[in-house]
C-alpha cells in the first residue's frame, strides 16, 4: 500500500516576530534560503542566499550546511557538512531562525507549544510563574528578570539565544539604550545560583562563548 500523502516530515519554521511556518517535505531534496529561487526561502538577512539543503537518501532525512556565512546548528551543536535528521531535532540557522523537524508517523505540535520533555527535570509554569525542579518548588520565587530569562531560555530548548535575544526578552524597554554585558552576565550569574538551590549538580544555563546561552533540560528517569 501506498504512503500517505500526509506521511511526510514537516518543518516547523520559527523566526522572530512572525508566525510559525509548517513546510512538508514533499520532495527527495529543498534548499533553504535567502534567496527567493529556494524552495524554502527566507528574507533574512544573516540567512546565506542558500542556506542549508535537506534530503533524502535511504528512507532517512540529512541536513547539510551549504558553507553558509553565519553557520547552522542542529541540537546546539554546530554542523559542518552533513547530519543525518531525526524527530523532534532542531535545527538554527545564522541564530536568527530555529527549525524544528518533525519526522514521518509523528504529530506536527501546535506552534504555542513549549518543546519541552514531559518528564524533564526542569518546569515552568507560565500563568503563575512558577519554577519547579524534580517535585519540589523555587521558593522565594525567581525576580521577574530572572524569570523571563528562564523562560525565554526554557521556550527555545537546545537553542542558543542571542544576547540580543535577552535584552529584548528581559529588557524591553531598554531596546536601544543600550544593556552591559555586564549587566547580562550578572542575570544569568543570579540565576544560576537560584537553580543551584535545588539542584547544585546540574548545570542548566550553558555560556556558548561568542554567542549567547542556551538551556539544557535533563530527562529525569524513573526505574
Amino acid at each position: 500500500m501506498p504512503k500517505l500523502e500526509t506521511e511526510r516530515p514537516i518543518l516547523m519554521i520559527r523566526r522572530e516576530n512572525q508566525p510559525t511556518q509548517q513546510v512538508p517535505i514533499s520532495q527527495d531534496e529543498i534548499i533553504v534560503g535567502r534567496d527567493e529561487s529556494c524552495d524554502v526561502p527566507l528574507p533574512e538577512r544573516q540567512i546565506s542566499r542558500q542556506h542549508i539543503r535537506i534530503y533524502r537518501q535511504n528512507d532517512r532525512f540529512y541536513v547539510q550546511d551549504l558553507d553558509s556565512k553565519n553557520g547552522t546548528w542542529v541540537n546546539g551543536q554546530p554542523l559542518k557538512g552533513s547530519t543525518e535528521l531525526h524527530d523532534g531535532d532542531e535545527i538554527q540557522l545564522a541564530l536568527t531562525t530555529r527549525i524544528r523537524f518533525v519526522g514521518i508517523g509523528s504529530t506536527a505540535p501546535l506552534t504555542s507549544e513549549v518543546p519541552v520533555f514531559a518528564n524533564a527535570r526542569l518546569r515552568l509554569e507560565h500563568e503563575s510563574r512558577r519554577v519547579f525542579i524534580g517535585d519540589r518548588e523555587l521558593d522565594p520565587p525567581l525576580s521577574l528578570p530572572q524569570y523571563r530569562l528562564l523562560e525565554l531560555l526554557y521556550n527555545n530548548l537546545g537553542s542558543i539565544c542571542t544576547r540580543d535575544m535577552v535584552i529584548e526578552t528581559v529588557w524591553p524597554e531598554a531596546m536601544g539604550e543600550g544593556v552591559s554585558e555586564q549587566a547580562i552576565d550578572a542575570l544569568v550569574r543570579r540565576l544560576r545560583d537560584r537553580l543551584a538551590e535545588l539542584d547544585p549538580d546540574q548545570q542548566y544555563i550553558i555560556t556558548v562563548r561568542g554567542h549567547g546561552f542556551r538551556l539544557e533540560n535533563p530527562v529525569d528517569h524513573h526505574e
